[in-house]
């Protein structure tokens, strides 16, 4: 028996569009994904968008901003990551792609990567640089503290500073040094220190050792902008000797660990009370021998030295002795200027200029005379030649010619004079130059000749 005919089901593309999603999100529900990141896009949003790939394909991939703000760190082109997600697809475009909720840089922790990310940023905005940090204090009075007033942290700073510097003034700021708000708790107690406590001379920012996590909010670039916005030094003391924060490499200094800063900071009273008996101690030396230096010096001088007034006897009777000389030095030297004098004048008069001068004048006057006699027959004789060649210029004038009854044919338009019957035709415009006036025409008839 025959079956009867079962026609294909024809789908619409929003029916097929629905069955293709239902397929693979129903199948692709949580998945595991590696890959290399590209084309990443974080528009104002606050979506991350990029593309997942190997060296054969590659998958579209989103995270919205509810989980993007949980990322320690920023993702970047070329990172290769472990995500986790599931399948979505798109159906006003029928695109699929995966829908992330978790994005983890492989081979190195996401902590460890927006460590990294957040000290190659300020390392170029000029953050850590040497020429920015201040000098600390040598004996600084008042210190600040921002820490958690519970920790051990604490207790070994004032441990050390006060034993080492019993009357130290020393202000606790206490803050959260862990978890999501303990940044904004710093921050806001560098800001509290440097507006509210004017006369502190160096703040401490510290804490006792921990996990990457725990020392996190230390590694905030909020943190990094407030320590250099402070007009008061910063120390920070973070973690133990082998930790690395983003704190310390703001701070103006980097104590190892918090009695490190304490005694960096504090100097000991006393080594201090030594090294000033020490001081002392040399500088009386010092100067004792000064004075018994100059004490000597001003013995022997004294020995030295004799009657002022013998000394200034000698000096007048030398000064009576130059002025003597002078006064006959000048005499002589006086007499043979005038002498010369006299003789150089008597010279003057036997050259006397005016001879030559009256000689000189008759010469001038001979020869003004000859010139103007000279330039005279000259002009004249070329007036003559002048008045012989404008006659001859009226003569060979061809308007002269056209005064005895001649005129100058032009064929036009071309203007050009009509010397032969050939250049023209019947009908062709000429024009005629007569001694006065101007005759144009047209030629009826030409006839040739010799």
């Amino acid at each position: 028996m025959d079956l009867p005919f079962q026609p294909p089901r024809i789908f619409t593309v929003s029916q097929l569009t629905a069955e293709i999603k239902s397929l693979l999100e129903g199948e692709f529900d949580r998945i595991w994904i590696e890959g290399e990141i590209s084309n990443f896009s974080a528009p104002s949003s606050g979506h991350f968008y990029m593309s997942l790939k190997d060296e054969h394909a590659q998958i579209r991939a989103v995270m919205f901003r509810p989980q993007a703000r949980y990322l320690k760190f920023l993702p970047e082109d070329g990172m290769m990551t472990i995500a986790r997600g599931r399948i979505g697809v798109y159906e006003p475009r029928g695109e699929y792609q995966i829908i992330l909720d978790y994005l983890e840089p492989l081979g190195i922790g996401a902590l460890a990567a927006a460590f990294e990310q957040v000290k190659r940023k300020l390392a170029l905005e000029g953050i850590f640089d040497e020429d920015q940090k201040r000098p600390i204090p040598f004996l600084p009075r008042r210190i600040a503290v921002i820490t958690s007033p519970t920790g051990a942290a604490i207790r070994d700073f004032l441990r050390i500073a006060y034993r080492r510097m019993p009357n130290l003034d020393i202000t606790i700021v206490p803050v959260r040094v862990q978890g999501d708000e303990a940044a904004g708790d710093i921050v806001e107690a560098l800001e509290l220190v440097n507006q509210e406590l004017k006369d502190i001379e160096v703040i401490v920012l510290t804490r006792g050792g921990g996990s990457l996590e725990d020392l996190w909010p230390f590694n905030r670039e909020e943190i990094a902008y407030a320590i250099r916005r402070s007009r008061i030094p910063v120390v920070s003391a973070v973690g133990h000797e082998v930790d690395l924060t983003i704190s310390d490499l703001a701070a103006d200094l980097r104590a190892p660990t918090p009695s490190g800063a304490a005694e960096l900071i504090v100097r000991e009273q006393e080594i201090l009370v030594r090294d000033l008996t020490a001081f002392s101690s040399r500088l009386t030396t010092a100067v004792e021998g000064i004075l018994s230096r100059m004490r000597d010096r001003i013995q022997n001088l004294t020995v030295r030295m004799r009657d002022p007034r013998r000394g200034l006897a000698d000096t007048w009777l030398k000064l009576d002795d130059l002025y003597g000389r002078l006064l006959s030095i000048s005499r002589v030297f006086l007499r043979d200027k005038s002498r010369g004098l006299q003789f150089m004048n008597e010279r003057l008069l036997l050259n006397s200029p005016s001879h030559a001068i009256a000689l000189r004048t008759q010469e001038t006057d001979f020869y003004t005379r000859a010139l103007v006699q000279a330039i005279s027959g000259i002009l004249e004789k070329r007036k003559r030649d002048t008045t012989a060649f404008s006659e001859k210029l009226g003569t060979l004038n061809p308007l002269s010619i056209l005064k005895r009854g001649y005129s100058i044919t032009q064929k036009l338009p071309d203007m050009t004079i009509i010397k032969d019957s050939a250049q023209v035709s019947p009908g062709s415009g000429i024009k005629i130059l007569l001694a006065r006036g101007i005759i144009s025409g047209v030629v009826k008839k030409t006839e040739k000749g010799d």
